[in-house]
């Protein structure tokens, strides 16, 4: 599960660290431009630099459509890093040469930082104006650095992921809704419908499986349209959908949440596992008040259950 942005703001130190990284990167390569990315299915971000480059014409902040990065190129499935000494040779870089050609890179080493559950942050790359031979020794000295600060995101991301699931938890819920929440959207309660039938006969353990196969189906939707799953706790779940207020808009992601969660196994099937959702609408450019918000959502997730489940209602 990716990392957003918003989240790494949150992490200790995380400037601090960013920077240390920087350096010693550029102790192994001085004369190059060494930067730190994060990377989703949709964009590059370029979180920090070593230094400006009056010469490379990339910046901190920059956001760039993943499809035309070479990061994109990266082996990050055997977290093997990218090497190109002469990029003007490179015949397979042909659809991304006017890119580079603005951003006047010719020489690159790409690096992946790969969390220990898998998930991709991004990278630690380091770039030059012209052909430069990359030396080994470096970029083994780079993969060492990145490694160790993947130890550190790991650490940092526990406090706001939740341990079972994946899922972001209550703590970075109430931190959005303090510290960044500025456009309005839609807060959406969801409770699981005879979820308790499947822990009290299978017991714990396939109860913790179906809440593990909820979160990827969440977070597989969340990926789609703009917002973010957490796991509040037990069967209970949030979905924050973002800079969204037209109610027929939402109500098509209302259902098709209640499509991609009531259809499971035939093991399941007998339970008639479904889910319930309350959903509240806040506006932009407020002090959103997160437990008025939930509660005014429990209110409406209570009347969806109460009128039959598998359904939803708005405040």
């Amino acid at each position: 599960m990716q990392i957003l942005l918003n989240e790494v703001q949150y992490y200790k130190n995380f400037d601090e660290l960013a920077r240390d990284v920087l350096e010693m990167a550029k102790e192994s390569m001085p004369d190059r431009l060494i930067y730190l990315t994060s990377l989703t299915k949709q964009q590059q971000i370029i979180l920090k630099l070593s230094e400006s480059h009056p010469d490379i014409r990339i910046h901190e902040g920059m956001e760039i459509e993943v499809n035309e990065t070479v990061c994109n190129r990266i082996d990050f499935v055997n977290n093997t890093p990218l090497v190109l000494e002469d990029m003007s040779l490179e015949t397979n870089l042909d659809n991304l040469r006017a890119a580079l050609v603005a951003a006047n890179i010719n020489s690159y080493l790409g690096i992946p930082i790969i969390l220990s559950n898998g998930d991709t942050f991004g990278t630690l790359c380091a770039v030059h104006t012209d052909a430069m031979i990359i030396n080994k020794k470096c970029v083994t000295m780079l993969q060492r650095i990145a490694k160790l600060f993947s130890y550190y995101l790991d650490l940092e991301r526990l406090a706001y992921r939740d341990s079972l699931t994946g899922l972001y938890n209550r703590q970075f819920l109430y931190k959005y809704f303090e510290e960044i929440s500025t456009t309005g959207g839609a807060l959406l309660f969801l409770d699981l419908d005879g979820f308790k039938k499947i822990n009290d006969l299978y017991g714990h353990d396939t109860g913790d499986l179906v809440l593990r196969e909820v979160a990827l189906r969440l977070e597989s939707f969340v990926q789609t349209h703009h917002g973010f799953a957490v796991r509040l706790g037990g069967d209970e779940f949030i979905v924050n959908l973002v800079d969204i207020s037209n109610r027929e808009d939402i109500r098509a992601l209302a259902d098709m949440l209640l499509s991609r969660l009531s259809s499971w196994d035939t093991q399941l099937e007998a339970f008639n596992l479904s889910v319930s959702i309350g959903i509240v609408l806040y506006p932009p450019e407020e002090n959103n008040n997160l437990k008025v918000l939930l509660k005014n959502a429990d209110n409406a997730l209570y009347r969806a259950k109460a009128n039959g489940k598998n359904s939803y209602q708005f405040f």
